[in-house]
Formats: C-alpha cells, structure tokens, sequence
C-alpha cells in the first residue's frame, strides 16, 4: 500500500451546541480519541429554516449571522473545555441544516459519534434529546451519549 492508498485517520465526531451536555461530550470525546488514537472532529449544526414547495421540503440556506453565531459557540465551548490544551487533530466544522442529519452525514466514516444526551431544546423531562435519539437509532458507526451531570472520564496522561 502507498502512502496515497492509506486509509484516513481515524475520527471521532461530536456535537457540540454550547450546553453543559455538549460540554460534557467534548471531554468523553477527547478520552476516546486519545484512548483510540483517532482525531477529534467537533462539530456545530446552524440549524436552518426549512421552507415547502410543492410536494417537497427544502432548507434554506443559513445568514451569515447564524453561521458567525454557530462558529463562536462552537470555538467558546472548545475554549472552555479545553482551554490552551486542544486534543491533538482537533478539526472544527461548521454545518448547516438539522442537526441529527448533519452530524450523521459528518460521521460517515467515523469510528465513532459522541453526542450529550440533552442540548440547548427540547422539553424538561425527557430522558434523551432528539438529536441524540435520532442519532442512536441511524448511525452507520458507534454511539456514546453522556449526560451533563455525569462523572469526567478518566485522565489517560
């Protein structure tokens, strides 16, 4: 095998939308990719509007704004999880549409997708957000869901 025959690192992708639970799934995140040795891929969702015509449902493309906004949560949120100390690898990503359907196209390839178990929506009570059930249910690799109030996963260092 070539050099250019290689396979691509492997890639563990998580959600991240600025909640305690997001925040909590960057730390399992770093964990397993440092546990694996595969990158990290963090990844923000600018969640669209989505608009008929027809008999079909199309997004619409994200402003600039939302996509400025996705951008500072997702680089806020890694700064307070991972301060000066970023994961080795560490690829940021910005995506636009929903969210389950953004991360699962992301984590195509992946070794595995690491999502909180509630984000910034959904209703006081239920015991795991859509995105993380929606994910759990058609992801083509593994699943981690962590809860916000769950211990810290164990220093490898």
């Amino acid at each position: 095998m070539t050099s250019n025959d290689s396979p691509a690192a492997p890639r563990i992708v998580v959600g991240v939308d600025g909640s305690a639970s997001s925040a909590q799934a960057l730390r399992w995140a770093r964990f397993m990719a440092e546990a694996t040795g595969a990158h990290l891929e963090a990844v923000a969702v600018c969640e669209v509007a989505q608009a008929s015509a027809g008999a079909g449902r199309f997004d619409l493309p994200a402003t600039r704004g939302q996509l400025e906004e996705a951008t500072a949560i997702l680089g806020q949120t890694l700064h307070e999880v991972f301060g000066a100390d970023q994961p080795r690898g560490l690829q940021p990503t910005v995506e636009e549409g929903s969210a389950a359907k953004a991360l699962l196209k992301v984590s195509k390839g992946a070794q595995m997708i690491v999502v909180g178990s509630r984000g910034h929506g959904g209703f006081v009570g239920l015991m795991m957000g859509s995105v993380s059930s929606k994910v759990t249910q058609h992801a083509d690799c593994p699943v981690l869901v962590t809860h916000g109030d769950s211990p810290h996963p164990p220093a490898l260092r």
